[in-house]
């Protein structure tokens, strides 16, 4: 398993580099925001640990900027930047997942080990090419959505629900199986957060191609937006 750690901490890189290594892991070390993005598509890596304080370029602007490229490589943001408003920022941002420092090297490797394991349960059960609709089209290995060729710029959940509409399009998905896909990798996450990805997407979908329809009682699909 290979890991990419953006980290400028010389201590923390060391430490982490030695300790995965000891555990089988191959680790890349990249220690400056602004050569982030190449290093990660150079080396694909199985999971990304994210410092957001980096020289170069701040930490969430690397990660905003992979997610709008359709890198959807898992990532665990790890930072002194501990408070309920930095998690719920990184979170939105991109992040899978996120570790306050100091953290224990034993509970970092437990998440990313379940990280993994979701990725790869999620990509066994993602269609193999989803169909195109009123120009939106989902990449089957990256993940991205396409309007007319051109990247949207979604959150991963809007991406995963615009995705799962974009398999059955005119047939509505039901509210319930629409959250298992979305939210697999949130044991703590409500029934209704959906309606609030829903409505993000509703906003973000391009005018003229698609819109987003609520039907109560039956959940989503999507339309052609006349």
């Amino acid at each position: 398993m290979k890991l990419l750690v953006i980290e400028d901490n010389a201590a923390m890189q060391t430490t982490l580099q030695r300790s995965f290594e000891r555990r089988g892991f191959k680790v890349v070390i990249c220690d400056d925001g602004a050569r982030a993005l190449s290093r990660w598509r150079a080396s694909v890596p199985d999971v990304v640990l994210l410092d957001l304080s980096l020289p170069g370029q701040d930490g969430l602007d690397v990660l905003s900027q992979a997610r709008a490229e359709g890198l959807t490589t898992p990532v665990i943001i790890i930072t002194a930047r501990g408070t309920l408003g930095d998690k719920i920022l990184g979170l939105n941002t991109g992040a899978d997942d996120y570790l306050p420092k100091p953290f224990d090297l034993d509970e970092l490797e437990a998440r990313i080990r379940a990280l993994v394991r979701r990725q790869g349960q999620a990509s066994e059960a993602r269609p193999a090419d989803a169909p195109s609709f009123c120009g939106l089209r989902a990449d089957a290995q990256s993940g991205a959505v396409y309007h007319h060729g051109q990247p949207l710029d979604l959150a991963p959940r809007e991406a995963a629900l615009l995705r799962a509409l974009l398999v059955g399009p005119g047939q509505a998905v039901a509210k319930d199986k629409l959250f298992e896909l979305v939210f697999a990798d949130a044991a703590d996450a409500l029934p209704d957060a959906i309606e609030v990805v829903a409505y993000r997407l509703r906003k973000r979908l391009p005018p003229g191609s698609a819109k987003l329809v609520t039907l109560r009682g039956l959940g989503y699909l999507l339309q052609p937006d006349d």
